[in-house]
């Protein structure tokens, strides 16, 4: 019989420290997939900064190594430039990669760097208390936020940061898609979106981004399958989901 499902070679049989009903394990075991399925094990090199993602070495069974907060597009370009050989990614939150890391994420993408990243958006500060973050909707009540985010008032919160259409106006980025994990239609093409980004690297075709909708049921406080539902609903009329470059 023939086996349709089973555990990808790159992904350690172990227990994941995430919280139920978080995205993080969903992509974890994407990226392990379209890995396995492009025989790239051997010389693919992740970038985990800090954040919920911090110790996704401990769960992928290929090279990894850690960055400072917000540093992984730098610890990357490092990597790609000293072994272009090797399929560099970094995988982040919006906290790393559009906070703390904005500048490496922006000149990274405007130098069209041939690497990947993987930008996880829960629209909170996940690993640190719930904070509000770059990506933090209009409204949405967060531990720095008791009240929502605001725009009507001068000097307040600003607006959500749109990181994925930033980049996709820079002429050297190639490919740029916002995928989203509320359902197995949608996960599926996060796969997809995932797997051409590395094929595009691998082409040597230049600086790809995905950025994947993430639920953080805990510091949403609501449950996983209420998380979901407001990803679909709320998150993605605010991100819209498909190709953006």
């Amino acid at each position: 019989m023939e086996k349709l499902f089973s555990h990808p070679s790159s992904l350690r049989d172990v227990v994941t420290h995430y919280c139920p009903g978080c995205g993080h394990g969903i992509v974890h075991r994407l990226i392990a997939e379209v890995v396995d399925e492009l025989e790239i094990r051997e010389k693919v090199v992740a970038i985990a900064p800090v954040g919920c993602a911090v110790i996704a070495y401990d769960y992928w069974d290929f090279d990894c190594a850690e960055a400072a907060h917000g540093r992984a597009m730098a610890v990357a370009t490092g990597i790609k430039r000293v072994r272009p050989e090797t399929v560099v990614f970094t995988y982040q939150g919006d906290g790393d990669l559009a906070a703390i890391g904005t500048s490496e994420t922006i000149h990274a993408a405007n130098r069209g760097e041939n690497i990947t990243g993987i930008f996880v958006n829960n629209a909170v500060y996940g690993m640190t208390g719930g904070q509000m973050a770059p990506t933090t909707l209009i409204g949405q009540k967060t531990a720095t936020t008791p009240h929502g985010r605001e725009i009507n008032l001068p000097g307040m919160h600003g607006y959500p940061l749109k990181i994925s259409e930033m980049l996709a106006q820079l002429a050297a980025v190639r490919y740029v898609e916002r995928v989203a994990l509320f359902s197995p239609p949608e996960v599926n093409k996060a796969k997809k979106a995932i797997r051409l980004a590395f094929q595009n690297q691998i082409d040597n075709l230049g600086f790809s981004l995905i950025e994947v909708l993430s639920p953080c049921p805990t510091y949403w406080g609501m449950p996983p399958k209420k998380a979901l539902d407001w990803t679909r609903e709320v998150m993605a009329k605010e991100f819209t989901l498909g190709r953006i470059k």
